[in-house]
């Protein structure tokens, strides 16, 4: 959640149009209903249009893709961050979706599907900040506090990378959504959020000059969707996300979400 940077190479040749010929080859769930929760917080993955108040974004085109390759019916719902994963693992929901880091410890708790993007962290900042420019000025700065989602790849980034290791650091001011921590920087109650970068572009883009990215990226991280241990649709999305890559549809989301999209516009 910079964020997917690889993917933005060889946009030119970019085709849809080899759905058939690989969903003839992937498993038939028969259209059974499949549980997708996601957390609506973190643009371009998954967010509410502010135009028309839906939720839209790059997983919610991917997974409906995959539904309609491997022939299931998905019923989406919402979530907080803090609730999702063990809320997967105790077969609440199937899958969920969420710019999920592939970490060891939480595989101890869910399945991961094989990855689907790639992500590195930078530091969103208000446009007219002057006092740091990268991870290592921020932290001299005494007074300056951090917006982070407890749990999260962010959160721990901050942590570790940018402060001093300790997880109960008062300069850590946490929020229950991603989108929180956004709106707190741009009302001045923390000073600098850490995003994927493409995400944080998304920001800046929409924010008229109000939010601008600094320094650069602090660490590399590969997301993939989560199921509860064991769970028989690891396989078959695996297999779907690997057809999607193969017949470049991914790359044509990437486009999509990450170059074309313009956030509040």
């Amino acid at each position: 959640m910079a964020f997917r940077r690889s993917f933005l190479l060889g946009l030119g040749a970019l085709m849809l149009a080899p759905f058939a010929s690989f969903a003839a080859d992937l498993p038939n769930l028969n259209g059974r209903t499949v549980i997708v929760v996601t957390e609506n917080a973190y643009p371009p993955l998954q967010f509410i249009d502010p135009k028309t108040n839906k939720a839209i974004g790059w997983e919610y085109d991917a997974m409906n893709e995959i539904a309609k390759r491997l022939n299931f019916k998905v019923e989406y719902q919402n979530t907080s961050w803090d609730a999702m994963i063990q809320a997967v693992s105790e077969g609440q929901y199937n899958i969920g979706m969420t710019g999920i880091t592939i970490k060891d410890d939480r595989k101890q708790k869910v399945d991961f599907s094989d990855p689907y993007m790639r992500s590195q962290q930078f530091m969103l900042v208000r446009g007219d900040e002057k006092r740091f420019t990268d991870a290592k000025s921020f932290a001299a700065v005494k007074d300056a506090l951090i917006g982070a989602q407890p749990g999260t790849t962010p959160f721990y980034t901050a942590v570790y990378e940018v402060l001093d290791g300790n997880e109960q650091n008062p300069r850590i001011k946490t929020f229950e959504t991603f989108g929180a921590t956004v709106q707190a920087l741009k009302t001045g109650d923390v000073d600098m959020v850490l995003t994927d970068g493409t995400a944080g572009k998304g920001y800046v883009d929409a924010s008229n000059g109000g939010l601008k990215l600094v320094g650069g990226p602090l660490g590399t991280e590969d997301f993939g969707f989560i199921f509860q241990k064991g769970s028989d649709l690891v396989a078959p999305v695996n297999a779907a996300i690997a057809s999607l890559k193969a017949d470049g549809t991914l790359d044509a989301l990437n486009k999509k979400w990450f170059l074309d999209y313009k956030m509040g516009q």
